[in-house]
């Protein structure tokens, strides 16, 4: 099956809208009839198998030309709309890219050779005005890959992740089950669409026949906490840094009482403990799921239900529904509980591989089981504990150090508003410790760096202490919303 025919299986004509808001509102038949005139005009001028990039902020533009390509039987490559000259080259020359779906702006801002078809909204409306909607086969592979997300690789290259349409349905239909999402649902947006976390978004509440309001600007606090409070949202979705700024730099998010909102979910890397704690004291009626996942696994592998916030804290949960987890140690065997190894995962949701690149796909993907690359632990009652992902280890005079660690112990400091932990160079110790962070208000930096180690002093081994400490006024974050430094 298509996913774009199971996304709309029940939904496709509704009559009720899929995107609230007060920049668009449109309602799931004109998504839907839309999308499929969109499939139309693909299938007659491009044909099928064809890889078609797709640059846009979150938008109805984006949505109906996502699930049109899907529709089409081409390969869908969603890209991030800040990506780098260099960057877009290599995909389009690497994916032989010859149609890109592009808004107004990026197209004025992008370079493109004149072989290659821009389509941005006027002439989307233009298909959309005179396309026919043609009829497309009922048989349809449903290993088909269906999109290739990029993402970081450890070449600096970008690494093509073949996601298939069965790989999407199977994690929609996960998501949508241990979340327990209805019609009734409402989801604030503020991740993008070309995140595999935000796209998971859009084909959860595609499929239930519940909505979305998006917002693209996060930054503007107010206008999230508006949308959240105004269009009655009953989902919040954000990596860490999302909640770190709510509860942080907003003085009004605590205060509200959101009489609509029954959940929220965070993935994306892990968020403190010391903010979990401060979410749930502010909202102890509101369902906390903490989640993790990776592009290579579609979005999801694990949830810790909310009951476990308090039990559970550090925990990434449990397996979701159809998907099998294990920790195996340095020898490849099964660890024993509370044993470190590298967690492995096995279902419907696992990638194809590595668009062009067997060999990465072999090192990933071995006898069914996606080797995530993060190092994880399973207690007594089967929950799983990441201990670190592996490209973020430091090793200082051979010993392992978790970043996250570090960050706990300084993050719960009064005065600190945000840490990040990450390695230097260092002719002794191989790699030392660099800790960048943000203070709350001006102060003394000699006093609060003397108050940071004592601290870290107290709770950590001496090999994990910061040897430097540098101090910002904030810290960068991507277009997902993660946290970098360079």
């Amino acid at each position: 099956m298509n996913v774009f025919d199971h996304l709309f299986d029940t939904s496709k004509h509704l009559e009720k809208d899929f995107l609230l808001g007060s920049k668009e509102t449109v309602s799931f038949e004109k998504i839907y009839s839309e999308s499929l005139k969109i499939a139309s005009h693909l299938k007659e001028t491009v044909g099928k198998n064809q890889h078609i990039t797709l640059i846009s902020p979150n938008s109805a533009f984006f949505i109906t030309a996502y699930l049109g390509i899907l529709k089409s039987g081409n390969i869908c490559v969603p890209l991030n709309f800040t990506i780098e000259q260099e960057n877009l080259d290599y995909i389009l020359n690497t994916t032989e890219s010859a149609t890109v779906f592009i808004s107004k702006p990026l197209k004025r801002k992008l370079k493109f050779a004149p072989n290659i078809h821009l389509i941005d909204e006027d002439e989307r409306l233009n298909i959309i005005e005179h396309q026919d909607i043609i009829k497309f086969d009922t048989g349809f592979d449903k290993n088909h890959v269906a999109e290739i997300i990029f993402t970081s690789g450890s070449t600096g290259k970008p690494k093509g992740v073949m996601i298939s349409h069965q790989n999407i349905i199977a994690n929609t239909d996960a998501i949508i089950t241990y979340l327990n999402l209805t019609s009734e649902d409402v989801m604030c947006v503020v991740l993008p669409f070309f995140y595999c976390y935000g796209l998971s978004l859009l084909h959860t509440h595609l499929k239930v026949g519940g909505s979305l309001v998006l917002n693209n600007s996060f930054i503007f606090l107010g206008s999230v906490i508006n949308d959240l409070k105004n269009y009655n949202c009953t989902g919040f979705a954000g990596v860490p840094s999302h909640f770190q700024i709510l509860l942080k730099k907003s003085q009004t998010f605590k205060t509200e009482a959101f009489p609509n909102l029954r959940y929220v979910t965070q993935a994306g890397g892990k968020l403190h403990t010391v903010f979990i704690d401060e979410f749930t004291e502010a909202f102890p009626n509101k369902e906390f799921y903490v989640m993790y996942g990776q592009t290579e696994a579609t979005a999801r592998l694990s949830y810790l239900p909310p009951e476990f916030i308090h039990t559970k804290t550090s925990s990434i949960g449990k397996a979701i529904p159809n998907v099998e987890l294990k920790v195996v140690n340095d020898k490849g065997e099964t660890a024993t509980i509370d044993e470190e190894g590298e967690l492995l995962a096995r279902g419907e949701n696992i990638m194809l591989g590595y668009f062009k690149d067997k060999e990465g796909t072999d090192l990933t993907i071995n006898d069914g089981w996606l080797h995530t690359g993060d190092l994880a632990k399973i207690d007594k009652d089967g929950f799983i504990y990441l201990v670190a992902r592996k490209k973020e280890i430091i090793k200082v005079s051979g010993k392992r150090v978790s970043p996250k660690e570090i960050e706990d112990v300084i993050l719960a400091i009064l005065e600190v508003e945000d840490c990040i932990i990450t390695g230097f160079d260092d002719d002794l110790l191989g790699e030392a410790i660099q800790a960048t962070i943000v203070l709350t208000h001006v102060i003394d930096e000699d006093d609060i760096k003397e108050k940071i180690l004592k601290e870290c002093s107290k709770h950590l081994s001496s090999y994990k202490i910061p040897q430097r400490i540098v101090f910002e006024k904030t810290i960068p974050l991507s277009a997902t919303g993660k946290k970098s430094i360079k």
